[in-house]
């Protein structure tokens, strides 16, 4: 579908905590960008309506610009059934069984694509950011939890059951720290932020009752031998999933995003040592930080709305 000038795509990023919103050109061009409360606290009923409120206030911000949007992208958390347009479940915004793309789109009148948020930042990164002109990608995030999109010619795999990508569920450490999945031992048990953070606490005899994830990494920098351990320990995990990863995947690139990933050479450097000693014959990917930020999910929202134009 030829797109005429002055169109928009209107995207939302929805979070446990907060939903990052913009309108984006075709050509990837942020032109105006919000952000609102979730509200979760509120129930899954009070969450929908609070995303299609948001959705009609950002399209008639476009239209009193003179700007046309065409379609509507929404990404969410959770396992998401993109064909069907589901959101099967969302432990972070109360979802079971919402039929979010139907609801959009005849509230709004527009063409609705609905995608699970990481797989649309791995898609995003794979086509506007550091993944440019790379045919396999794997981009991992690293925040709160661990997950993944594996994106293949500019496209990011589901899964048959809309679960793909979930990497911080890779067993690494069997017997090892509890997961909120009820099994132990599982990569974002041991090195997501939330994890390094809390594992450092723990160790630490009298240390401070909130610590961050960036501050045990500049603490590790300083030489500290109790951060420096947990942050091995982090990093050894990491190693040890992506390994995981290159021998299931065989990608040209590894993207890593959230905020682990802002701690730079302190964990690009020692991980690409580690993941290094972890293969055979297999070919190392290269391994780089995100560079699309927070705007990764909306991009990758409004991409999505984009490609089902295209399909229509």
């Amino acid at each position: 579908m030829r797109l005429r000038d002055g169109t928009v795509v209107v995207a939302l990023d929805v979070g446990g905590t907060g939903i990052k919103c913009a309108l984006i050109r075709p050509d990837g061009a942020v032109v105006h960008s919000e952000r609102h409360p979730t509200g979760a606290h509120r129930g899954a009923e009070a969450v929908v309506d609070t995303i299609l409120t948001v959705a009609e206030g950002l399209a008639a911000t476009a239209r009193s610009a003179g700007l046309t949007p065409a379609a509507l992208g929404i990404v969410v958390p959770g396992i998401v059934d993109q064909a069907r347009g589901m959101v099967l479940w969302g432990a972070n915004v109360g979802f079971r069984d919402v039929p979010l793309r139907k609801l959009a789109a005849d509230r709004l009148g527009l063409p609705t694509a609905l995608g699970h948020d990481v797989r649309a930042g791995g898609l995003a990164e794979a086509r506007l950011g550091a993944g440019q002109d790379t045919e396999h990608l794997l981009f991992v995030a690293i925040g709160t939890g661990i997950a993944a999109a594996h994106v293949v010619a500019g496209t990011a795999a589901t899964g048959a059951h809309g679960a793909a990508g979930e990497f911080g569920h890779i067993l690494i450490r069997p017997g090892g720290p509890p997961c909120g999945c009820g099994r132990s031992g599982c990569l974002e048990a041991i090195a997501s932020a939330s994890a390094v953070a809390r594992r450092y606490t723990d160790l630490a005899a009298a240390g401070p009752a909130v610590i961050t994830a960036a501050e045990v990494a500049q603490r590790a920098a300083a030489g500290e031998e109790l951060a420096t351990r947990v942050w091995r320990e982090a990093v050894e995990a990491l190693a040890d999933g992506l390994a995981t990863g290159q021998a299931l995947f065989d990608v040209e690139t590894v993207v890593l995003g959230g905020g682990l990933a802002q701690a730079g050479p302190g964990l690009f450097d020692p991980l690409r040592s580690e993941l290094r000693d972890r293969l055979t014959f297999h070919r190392e990917p290269r391994l780089v930080p995100a560079a699309l930020g927070d705007q990764a999910g909306c991009l990758g929202a409004a991409l999505l709305a984009l490609d089902q134009l295209e399909m229509s």
